[in-house]
């Protein structure tokens, strides 16, 4: 397969993807869990199914004071039968007042988790979670310079940073929750995905050493297909863990999964069709530029 020759397509995809993904990571934004915000967090089950309207406006009609519990966040889960509540910090009384108020509308209400965390907790795993991107970047960047070349680095990061973008835009599309499982899932999607890169790259550097007459563009495509088996075995394998883990492992960590889903998917994309081609594309400039000096010396 011409992976290379097709990389115009793949990119215009890519390109596409990330402006979708900013612009939606600026408006409606990401929806902050109460590990980085600050707040309460209540997780409470149901007899029969709830929708997220009716707790809303079982919520609207709670007295409490100095609390507007109609903005809370609600996230029904395991088939409407539970509820996540994310709001404002409340006192052991107004939660009290809350799950009142759910038994008396809906039945017997199962006080699952009830959480609470301070603002300065939040900032806190803001600076930490950003601080661990930007080490396990620098980190790759040392790394995959000494292993290979700048050039394999570079691109390297690159594509983790497209894959990490992309699930970012996927998850405020869908309104999901980011809190700190989310964090741990994004730096497991990172090492995913270097690894399958770091897997083609090795094989180009191999190439290159019994490389004639073949372009950059002949010599990347000829590693991709020589290695794509064993990324499409990788990945499905993979697949099938985190599908199990999906449908069968909870509500709990299903945020979690899904993050893990979607770093696999779009790992595996980024190592075959973005990170290859992007390097035969900077290793081709690079030629034209040494040809061009050369020629004006």
């Amino acid at each position: 397969m011409d992976f290379v020759g097709k990389s115009k397509i793949s990119f215009g995809i890519s390109l596409g993807l990330i402006v979708l993904s900013i612009i939606l990571l600026i408006t409606p934004g990401l929806n902050w869990g109460v590990d980085f915000t600050g707040g309460t967090l209540m997780e409470r089950g149901f007899e029969r199914p709830i929708t997220a309207g009716e707790i809303r406006e079982v919520l609207g009609a709670v007295q409490l004071a100095d609390i507007d519990l109609v903005k809370s966040v609600i996230q029904p889960v395991e088939n409407n039968r539970a509820a996540l509540i994310r709001t404002q910090t409340l006192t052991s009384e107004q939660i009290q007042v809350i799950d009142d108020s759910l038994s008396k509308h809906f039945g017997e209400v199962q006080a699952r988790r009830t959480e609470m965390v301070g603002p300065v907790v939040g900032q806190e795993l803001v600076k930490q979670a950003l601080m661990a991107l930007l080490l396990a970047a620098i980190g790759m960047l040392i790394y995959l310079s000494f292993r290979f070349e700048y050039r394999f680095a570079t691109v390297a990061v690159l594509a983790v940073l497209h894959d990490a973008l992309i699930v970012l835009g996927i998850f405020a599309l869908l309104a999901k929750e980011i809190n700190s499982p989310f964090i741990a899932s994004i730096l497991t999607v990172v090492g995913y995905s270097v690894n399958n890169t770091i897997v083609i790259f090795d094989k180009i550097r191999e190439n290159m050493s019994f490389r004639k007459r073949e372009s950059w563009a002949e010599l990347a495509n000829k590693s991709i297909n020589e290695t794509l088996t064993r990324s499409i075995n990788t990945s499905l394998t993979t697949l099938l863990a985190v599908l199990a883990l999906f449908f069968f492992g909870g509500a709990t960590i299903q945020d979690f999964v899904l993050a893990l889903l979607l770093g696999i998917v779009v790992g595996t994309y980024s190592s075959v069709f973005v990170a290859g081609p992007l390097w035969v594309v900077w290793k081709d400039w690079d030629d034209r530029r040494k040809a061009t000096k050369t020629a004006r010396a």
